[in-house]
């Protein structure tokens, strides 16, 4: 069994005295794993890190194993992304909800967003709304997607300001005034203003709508919060929009 293209390095973990297990992001194979032999060299570790493109070739003599990677770098993004504390968050969280996804499963489209998003992360006033709005195409990639069309409860498209958080569909202001307690507020770039108009409480609230739905609808009695990562982005971009 062998396949080549590119991947997103997500983690690399040490394996046996000089080996790594390295998991990748791939447009055609998904959340992969593979084995690098001399993975653990401090040439290879600089490559081997979370965020970092590579060029991959992976074998197996079975489908079902684990195989091993051959590696080649391609684009290092990790050290320039470290030099900035938030930059590092989102990398971090982002990494980490890709690890929600099944293993060997492609989603080209996810990828695609994967790597857009990591591009932009040296763009402070960017791409955290470029995570929210990947977020959004994960649910909607899981088959969990926000109805933000129209309101849920007069079937209008206009003047939409609220989310229901039971059901994921937009609410109009003035159907929503009554119970805008118990509603999540609809942030504008949701319904696609520019990224760069975002505001940090937009933001926060787009993460907060998006963790609720990602816990509700991704994540098992045995896995029930997101990962640690994602929780410390929340918390710091809530920080800013203070």
């Amino acid at each position: 069994m062998e396949w080549s293209g590119h991947g997103i390095v997500l983690s690399a973990r040490p394996h046996a005295e000089s080996g790594a297990v390295v998991e990748v992001f791939t447009q055609d194979h998904g959340r992969h794993a593979g084995l690098v032999r001399g993975g653990a060299s401090p040439r290879r570790k600089g490559m081997l890190q979370p965020g970092n493109s590579v060029a991959l070739v992976w074998r197996a003599r079975l489908a079902e194993h684990l195989g091993t990677f051959t590696i080649e770098p391609l684009k290092a993004r990790a050290g320039i992304l470290m030099q900035e504390p938030l930059s590092l968050a989102g990398l971090a969280a982002a990494c980490a909800m890709v690890s929600i996804l099944p293993e060997r499963e492609a989603h080209p489209g996810l990828f695609a967003g994967f790597e857009l998003l990591l591009d932009r992360m040296e763009e402070p006033g960017i791409w955290p709304a470029l995570f929210v709005r990947w977020e959004l195409g994960l649910l909607q990639e899981m088959g969990f997607g926000l109805d933000l069309s129209h309101c849920a409860v007069t079937g209008g498209r206009e003047d939409l300001a609220y989310v229901s958080p039971r059901t994921g569909r937009a609410v109009s202001r003035a159907a929503g005034e009554p119970y805008k307690d118990r509603l999540f507020r609809l942030p504008s770039f949701f319904l696609g203003s520019q990224a760069g108009s975002v505001t940090p409480d937009d933001v926060s609230e787009g993460l907060r709508i998006t963790g609720h739905f990602l816990e509700r609808h991704l994540f098992t009695a045995g896995r029930a919060k997101l990962p640690d990562a994602r929780i410390r982005l929340a918390e710091r971009l809530a920080v800013k929009a203070l």
